[in-house]
């Protein structure tokens, strides 16, 4: 009897990657432009700041990669230009932290924009979606900054 449920969770183990990563993929929202990675960078910029939103942090991850590359024994490059942009919204963020204060996991918003060291002349632009599930409140909350975020990459990847 006790080897049941130790076969039962040795499975779901194995299967997790699998099952995560088929997730993960649904979770990013994403479009592709042949625009330079400084215009996009620009681009998100402006379509973040016209809002009436205020950019309170930007993550230079590809410099950050580069950096360390040698001291975890790296030599691959994985981007030429890969950095994110993070704000928040007060008034969709009180939103959806009153329809639940776990919700305060989902903010700031996050928008991606990179350009892969081995794919020139194309940078992505996204996010990842926050999950739109919970309460009827909650859900609707997120289906709001879900859009929100999705006008942004759709008008920074456009440009």
């Amino acid at each position: 009897m006790k080897t049941a449920p130790i076969a039962v969770l040795a499975a779901f183990l194995v299967a997790a990657p699998a099952i995560s990563g088929v997730a993960a993929a649904s979770e990013i929202f994403s479009r592709q432009t042949e625009a330079a990675f400084e215009d996009v960078r620009q681009d998100v910029s402006d379509a973040i700041i016209n809002r009436g939103y205020v950019i309170d942090y930007t993550a230079k991850i590809g410099d950050m990669l580069e950096r360390t590359a040698s001291d975890v024994g790296s030599t691959r490059k994985v981007y030429s230009g890969a950095e994110t942009a993070q704000f928040c919204s007060a008034v969709l963020s009180r939103r959806m932290m009153e329809a639940d204060p776990a919700n305060i996991a989902f903010c700031p918003y996050v928008v991606f924009y990179f350009h892969k060291a081995d794919q020139p002349g194309v940078v992505h632009v996204g996010f990842r979606k926050l999950p739109e599930d919970g309460s009827a409140e909650s859900k609707a909350s997120r289906q709001e900054i879900n859009r929100l975020l999705t006008e942004i990459v759709e008008e920074a990847a456009s440009n």
